[in-house]
């Protein structure tokens, strides 16, 4: 987890849809790459390393079709990962690949110096850039990750689920990550009323 450090504050998820979605306006101004690497980001739970680490051939086949299945290792964790793309992402993936042609065995999110992958500073730059621009703070590549766990607690409500998907050890840590906040919490017991 992004922490805090010299004063800086820990990054946050996306709350809000309709800032997710000026997000995806920003970056499809900026090229196709930038926003996809923000959907595929959100719709995934990978942390940006592994996200930036994806080529052409993890989420197509050779024939140019989705695959059931995007299957990794994990780069922190060297757990094995495997998950569907959704509609949205296969979207913004779909988009991208018939704007680019790029090759089956080239990163899926390339430098335009060549045939390497953004850097996570470039990443970050990105995201930040867009992030000031819709007027959120405290956004970095993490918080794509926080932002796919908040919006699947937020529609799941199923906090042993959104802890498995981020594999972390305790439901605590989840709700630290996910930024559930006390006053959300108080507001849960204030609303029952059974």
């Amino acid at each position: 987890m992004e922490k805090e450090r010299k004063g800086m504050q820990m990054v946050q998820p996306i709350r809000e849809t309709r800032k997710i979605e000026a997000m995806k306006k920003i970056l499809r101004a900026g090229g196709k790459r930038n926003e996809l690497l923000f959907i595929l980001g959100i719709n995934s739970a990978l942390r940006v390393s592994d996200l930036l680490g994806l080529k052409v051939a993890d989420v197509l086949d050779e024939k140019g079709k989705f695959k059931d299945a995007v299957s990794l290792n994990e780069s922190k964790t060297g757990k094995s990962k495997l998950f569907p793309l959704n509609d949205s992402a296969k979207k913004a993936i779909k988009e991208y690949i018939d704007e680019t042609k790029p090759e089956y065995d080239a990163p899926l999110f390339p430098s335009r110096k060549g045939g390497k992958a953004i850097s996570r500073v470039q990443a970050w730059e990105i995201l930040s850039n867009a992030a000031e621009e819709v007027g959120l703070e405290h956004v970095g590549t993490h918080t794509l990750r926080k932002t796919f766990g908040y919006h699947v607690y937020k529609r799941t409500n199923n906090l042993g689920l959104v802890q498995k998907l981020l594999n972390h050890r305790s439901s605590s840590e989840t709700l630290r990550y996910i930024g559930i906040e006390q006053a959300e919490m108080d507001d849960a017991y204030l609303k029952l009323n059974l």
